[in-house]
């Protein structure tokens, strides 16, 4: 849907955003379910192999997850905002090639369906511009193909 850059620090630290979003035939509720499940990642999200819970928190505000990816690498997250069949959000704290990530996962309803949107916030490390629009555009394309898997499950489970 949308990549962009916000700013440039001069010194190779950029501020980009990405959008992606999906129409999916089911209730806000059953897409609720999946979404808020933050351990089930596994099942929709491309290429996670495996993650579990770092903190005692299982719902809401305050949860907290490891992600094995297949490439090999882990990335430590926390929920930051959550409101019951509407958003979470999240942020990655390590294994991103990132200064910063913060990410909201959010579902509005439509006749029959809902819609669900994934954004993002991401502050580079020190890089060059064309290695960070690389960056933005592979996270759009991940975003993407891991809503289509969330809608194809969904779809499947309640259709």
């Amino acid at each position: 849907m949308s990549t962009a850059i916000l700013a440039d620090d001069g010194n190779g630290q950029y501020c980009g955003t990405v959008l992606q979003a999906v129409t999916i035939c089911a209730s806000k509720k059953n897409v609720w379910k999946e979404i808020s499940n933050i351990v089930g990642l596994p099942n929709w999200v491309v290429d996670i192999k495996k993650v579990e819970f770092l903190s005692k928190t299982k719902y809401g505000v305050g949860g907290a997850r490891r992600l094995w990816f297949a490439d090999g690498s882990i990335v430590d997250e926390y929920v930051t905002g959550w409101k019951d069949e509407q958003y979470l959000s999240y942020i990655a704290t390590s294994g991103l090639p990132l200064r910063g990530y913060y990410a909201t996962l959010s579902i509005t309803p439509r006749k029959n369906a809902s819609y669900v949107m994934w954004n993002s916030f991401l502050i580079s490390e020190k890089t060059d511009r064309n290695q960070f629009e690389e960056f933005l555009s592979f996270m759009e394309t991940f975003y993407a193909n891991s809503l289509q898997n969330l809608k194809a499950q969904i779809e499947k489970q309640h259709n």
